[in-house]
């Protein structure tokens, strides 16, 4: 009986044919198998992949999709390509960890921070290092800041995920003390 159901999993996924010879509804029916595996080992081994990535999660994402979409195809055969992609998850999730506990493996996979702008000045080094433009960082911090001024910054980055962050001068409110009858009353007004 358990022979007879396997053979029936392997006519409907067309695990039996050549390599690259399966049919639409095969396919289909891979597609859907792919995606609930794919989904399961992601789920289960690298969260990453789905929150803010830096270069080191977008690699892997897209080596996952190549790699399971051969599955589905059948470019290549079905359960060989879907332990590679068991094993890419894998070796993703053991760097990640390995950067978490080591600064250099950190660095290595993932990048390093790249200094943009330190007490209101450029640093154009480090804009050129990070092949970033004038007119890039001016829209970075128009969009964190409200406002395009460097010399109201007091350090900006390029993080590794790729974003720009933006950390602007800590602003003192100003104190007016106005006179309201000469000599009578004072009121201290504080303005952001």
């Amino acid at each position: 009986m358990l022979q007879a159901l396997w053979e029936q999993v392997r006519t409907l996924l067309g695990l039996g044919h050549d390599i690259g010879n399966v049919g639409a509804g095969q396919m289909a029916l891979r597609t859907i198998v792919i995606y609930g595996l794919t989904l399961a080992i992601v789920r289960l081994g690298s969260k990453r992949i789905l929150a803010k990535a830096s270069a080191f999660d977008v690699i892997v994402a897209i080596m996952l999709g190549s790699i399971m979409s051969r599955a589905i195809n059948g470019s290549s055969p079905f359960f060989p390509t879907v332990l590679s992609g068991i094993v890419l998850l894998g070796m993703h999730w053991f760097f990640a960890v390995l950067a978490f506990h080591t600064g250099w493996m950190g660095s290595l996979v993932k990048g390093d921070r790249v200094l943009l702008i330190k007490d209101g000045t450029i640093q154009h080094h480090g804009m050129r290092r990070a092949s970033i433009t004038p007119d890039d960082l001016d829209a970075a911090l128009r969009l964190e800041t409200g406002q395009a001024d460097p010399s109201k910054i007091e350090r900006a980055y390029l993080e590794r995920n790729g974003k720009i962050s933006v950390v602007p001068y800590k602003r003192e409110p100003r104190i007016l003390d106005v006179s309201v009858e000469d000599g009578v009353k004072t009121v201290r007004i504080e303005l952001d």
